[in-house]
C-alpha cells in the first residue's frame, strides 16, 4: 500500500464574503494550488469554517452531486427548486445538481465548522437527470463504538445517503492513546482529513509494518494492493478525529479534464 501525508502547505486555501468564511481545501479547483487534484471520483473537498455567519450568493451547479457535512454550528440551504432549510452538526445537506440548478448558502456560527465535497458522477448521464436535493440529521446516521473510538458512518452501508457514485464515508473520533481498526480494500484508495489531534497511520503486522506519523490538518491518501485493515492511532495527548472516504482511483467513465 503506497501512503502519502500532505500537510496543509500542500492544500489550496480560500474565502467567501470577504474572509468572512476561510477554507482549507486537500482537494481544490484547477489552478487552487492544492497538490492533488482529485481521487478517482472525488473531486473537490474544501474544509471551511465561520466565526459568527458567512454567505455565499446564489451560483449555479450542474452534474455534480455535492455533500455539505456540518461539524459545529448551522449550514443554512436555499435554491431553485424552492428549497429552504436548515441543518445543524452532525446533518448533510446534499445535492445531485443534474441538469442545472443555483443555490446559495450561509454559514451560521458561533464557529460554524464543516465541509463541502463534491462527487463526480458519469456527466452526461447526470445532465439527463432532474436535480434533487436532500437533508439528513445526525440522529439518522448509524454509529458504532468500540475501545477507544467511536465511528459515524456517512456514506454507504446503512447510511440514508445515497449517491451514485461508488463512495464511502465515515466520521471516526479515537481517544488519546487508542487504536482504530479501518478495512482496505485491494485496488481502491482511501483518504483521510485529521481535523482533531495526530497519529500514526500503520500497516502491516510484525517486522513488515510501516508506521506514516501524521499531525492535525494533514491530509492522507492511501491506494491499496490489496485487502488489509490499517491501524490508526491516535496520539498520546488528545482525541484523534478523522474524516475518511474511501473511493475507486480510476472509473470507467471520464472524468471533467482537471489541471
Amino acid at each position: 500500500m503506497q501512503t502519502m501525508v500532505y500537510g496543509p502547505a500542500l492544500q489550496a486555501i480560500g474565502a467567501f464574503d470577504g474572509g468572512t468564511i476561510t477554507e482549507q481545501k486537500p482537494i481544490a479547483f484547477s489552478g487552487e494550488g492544492s497538490a492533488i487534484k482529485r481521487v478517482g471520483p472525488l473531486f473537490y473537498w474544501a474544509w471551511a469554517k465561520s466565526a459568527v455567519e458567512g454567505r455565499i450568493p446564489l451560483h449555479p451547479h450542474q452534474a455534480f452531486e455535492i455533500m455539505t457535512y456540518v461539524i459545529s454550528g448551522q449550514a443554512q440551504h436555499g435554491d431553485t427548486l424552492g428549497t429552504r432549510s436548515t441543518v445543524g452538526p452532525g446533518g448533510v445537506q446534499l445535492m445531485q445538481t443534474g441538469s442545472g440548478v443555483s443555490h446559495e448558502e450561509r454559514f451560521i456560527g458561533p464557529d460554524m465548522e464543516g465541509f463541502q465535497i463534491w462527487f463526480e458522477p458519469h456527466i452526461d448521464k447526470a445532465l439527463q437527470m432532474k436535480p434533487t436535493y436532500n437533508q439528513y440529521e445526525h440522529e439518522q446516521f448509524p454509529e458504532q463504538s468500540g475501545d477507544g473510538y467511536l465511528k459515524k458512518t456517512i456514506i454507504g452501508g446503512d447510511s440514508p445517503v445515497s449517491i451514485t457514485v461508488d463512495a464511502q464515508m465515515w466520521d471516526v473520533i479515537v481517544d488519546a492513546g487508542k487504536e482504530y481498526r479501518h478495512p482496505a480494500t485491494g485496488g481502491r484508495a482511501l483518504t483521510a482529513l485529521a481535523i482533531r489531534g495526530g497519529g500514526t497511520w500503520l500497516e502491516g503486522e510484525g517486522e513488515g509494518r510501516t508506521s506514516t506519523p501524521f499531525k492535525p490538518r494533514d491530509f492522507i491518501v492511501a491506494r491499496a494492493d490489496d485487502d488489509h485493515e490499517i491501524t490508526i492511532k491516535a496520539g498520546e495527548e488528545e482525541p484523534l478525529r478523522l474524516i475518511l472516504i474511501d473511493v475507486p482511483p480510476a472509473v470507467d467513465y471520464p472524468l471533467y479534464p482537471k489541471r
